[in-house]
């Protein structure tokens, strides 16, 4: 059984990671109706929490059908990180996670997300700051290092360990590389398989498939994998891949019927949670996904982002159902 603290995830727990702009409740609402583990929150900028910045304050919103759900910051001052832990900590989620990975230019140019990997005494030092702020379990997901010369995940591992932290998810990318190439998992797994390390380690990074998800428990050794991009208009990867995991068989892929049931669903958690505008123009950046591979499927997208009627796109996705694609 993996535990974070006393947080039980079962014997091989499939993450749903933190994604800018994709991760928000009606995206993790539909991931966890289709098996997701553990869930977190988008980044939030431990400033921006303390200015009562708007945005960062909506994506605080959590609610009891996702736990267990996990709240994830990111700053790079130790006072900052310290009360945003305490913001985080009084909206009860079940655990707070710290951003040392995203690799994006805004977060770095701020000595946040991925740059702090080149100040390991640094990272200590943010990481003891929020583990005294709070009682929550606090956990870390972060990359192998800057670069191809600094890769110093082993010794992060250790050391975060040594400062408090309760599960470390390591995205097998330097910063350098952003999402480019290939994830390299060898140093995961050097840290799983380190005597040292107590901790649950989990994987991520190119976790596209449900026989790629079993190639790499057994080859790496990790607790359990993290899924991101794959899983964007695919939440049925979590399903696909547990039941993989647990049989050695391959579920049949989505039907169309019910890629627009998911959509669907996706949607009305949309424009519940966001209201009718915000709802339907950020639910256009997950269309492509749900029916990728559906040809001749242009005409309908188009009508799909172009539509501000939310009677309408249910409307159009209905009439999908009609349609005999071929």
């Amino acid at each position: 059984m993996v535990k974070i603290g006393k947080i039980e995830l079962g014997e091989f727990p499939i993450l749903l990671a933190p994604m800018e702009d994709v991760s928000d409740p009606p995206f993790r609402k539909v991931c966890k109706q289709y098996g997701a583990d553990l869930m977190y929150t988008e980044f939030i900028s431990s400033e921006g929490l303390i200015r009562d910045a708007i945005k960062s304050r909506a994506k605080l919103d959590i609610f009891d059908y996702e736990r267990p759900i996990g709240i994830q910051i990111f700053g790079g001052d130790e006072e900052a990180m310290a009360m945003a832990t305490e913001i985080v900590d009084a909206t009860g989620p079940d655990l707070v996670d710290i951003n040392f990975g995203c690799p994006v230019k805004k977060v770095v140019c701020k000595g946040a997300g991925a740059a702090v990997l080149k100040d390991i005494s640094l990272m200590e030092r943010l990481t003891r700051a929020v583990v005294r702020s709070t009682t929550l379990p606090v956990t870390v997901k972060t990359r192998l290092g800057w670069d191809e010369c600094s890769k110093n995940i082993e010794e992060v591992a250790e050391r975060l360990q040594d400062v408090g932290i309760q599960a470390l998810t390591i995205h097998g990318r330097t910063r350098v590389q952003m999402y480019k190439g290939v994830a390299d998992w060898t140093l995961i797994a050097k840290v799983k398989n380190n005597p040292r390390i107590r901790i649950p380690i989990f994987g991520n990074g190119d976790i596209d498939s449900a026989q790629k998800a079993l190639e790499y428990k057994n080859r790496y050794g990790v607790d359990g994998i993290m899924i991101g991009r794959a899983a964007i208009g695919y939440p049925f990867i979590f399903k696909e891949v547990k039941h993989y995991l647990a049989t050695g068989e391959l579920l049949p892929a989505p039907t169309l019927e019910e890629r627009i049931d998911a959509c669907l669903q996706h949607l009305e958690f949309s424009l519940s949670w966001k209201g009718h505008r915000l709802g339907l123009i950020e639910m256009r950046s997950h269309y492509s996904n749900y029916f990728k591979g559906i040809p001749n499927f242009k005409p309908f997208k188009v009508r799909l982002l172009t539509s501000d009627s939310p009677d309408e796109v249910i409307d159009i996705l209905n009439q999908i159902r009609q349609i005999e694609f071929a």
